[in-house]
């Protein structure tokens, strides 16, 4: 087709050396775009508009620790049992926001409520590849 650029034409373009007067010829002049015109149906992005997310709720969940137990040990159980976990005592507690673990932090006791100290913000790398809550 007359409109399709070759190999040696991309590679041109790639390297900064423009089209060819070939090329040019069948696809006429490159014409400059602006990156604005890229995203014509969308508004631009204005920082008061984040405004908007303040009144987005997401939940939030703080996970102590995990375990597994039989229904057998369920239906045993009474009010005093105790549930092992599977951290150690003072480990970071995982904060996880929408069921994509986020954070860590650590537990603390404020005016006769439990708190949570975020100790630990995630990358976007490590959030990538971190659990979720089933």
């Amino acid at each position: 087709m007359a409109d399709e650029m070759s190999q040696d034409d991309i590679d041109a373009l790639l390297s900064g050396g423009g089209l060819g007067s070939d090329a040019e010829a069948r696809l006429g002049p490159a014409q400059p775009v602006a990156l604005a015109a890229l995203a014509a149906d969308q508004p631009p992005a204005d920082p008061a508009s984040i405004n908007m997310l303040y009144d987005v709720e997401l939940e939030v969940k703080i996970e102590l620790g995990r375990t597994m137990l039989s229904v057998e040990d369920i239906l045993r159980l009474r009010e005093g049992s105790i549930i092992q976990l599977d951290k150690d005592a003072g480990a970071p507690v995982d904060i996880y926001i929408n069921n994509r673990l986020v954070a860590e932090g650590e537990v603390l006791v404020l005016n006769d409520y439990f708190c949570v100290r975020v100790t630990n913000i995630l990358s976007n790398k490590d959030r990538a590849i971190s659990k979720t809550v089933g």
